[in-house]
């Protein structure tokens, strides 16, 4: 009797091992293709929303192996320009993720992407980052500091959000210790 394989439930399976197989090990987590940054546990979002090399190497586990293009380990073995496609999309994910926690603070809403899956963001990066830039998150009108950034014009306003990430990851982690 053959054996039939679902074909695509293989790919996903595949896609699922490249891009988190390593979060599982670092993490203890599993992920699939779906996953969204709301989808990622609080533990998960504050370690990707630190700055530093830790958390680029995570970003580059999930980004390299949505783009095929190997382990992590062997990001400084890709050329310059894939090198540099792999940086900028580990900073559009890396605001995702950091938008992400402020949104579970309750600071901000309208996330850039939100609906979107991670390895959807990585293979769609030429186009969300335009999207990031004409439509970036909001403050929420409840943050003490709303009527400042509402006084702030459009681009502004988008680096008074960017200015708040050192207090935001502070406030996360006290509200983890919690």
């Amino acid at each position: 009797m053959t054996k039939i394989v679902d074909l695509q439930s293989f790919r996903d399976k595949t896609l699922e091992q490249k891009c988190f197989g390593a979060w599982q090990q670092r993490f203890g987590e599993t992920y699939g293709t779906p996953a969204r940054a709301s989808d990622l546990s609080d533990k998960t979002v504050f370690f990707l929303a630190q700055p530093g090399e830790n958390s680029s190497m995570a970003f580059y586990e999930l980004i390299m192996g949505a783009l095929d293009l190997g382990p992590a380990a062997k990001f400084y073995y890709l050329s310059n320009d894939e090198q540099m496609r792999v940086v900028d999309i580990h900073l559009l994910l890396a605001d995702q993720v950091r938008f992400e926690m402020m949104r579970r603070l309750g600071w901000i809403k309208n996330l850039p992407a939100e609906q979107l899956s991670l390895i959807e963001i990585v293979r769609q990066f030429e186009k969300l980052k335009l999207q990031a830039k004409t439509s970036p998150p909001e403050l929420n009108e409840n943050h003490p500091d709303y009527g400042a950034y509402r006084q702030l014009a459009r681009g502004d306003k988008e680096v008074f959000i960017r200015r708040m990430l050192r207090e935001a990851i502070d406030a996360f982690k006290k509200q983890l210790e919690e």
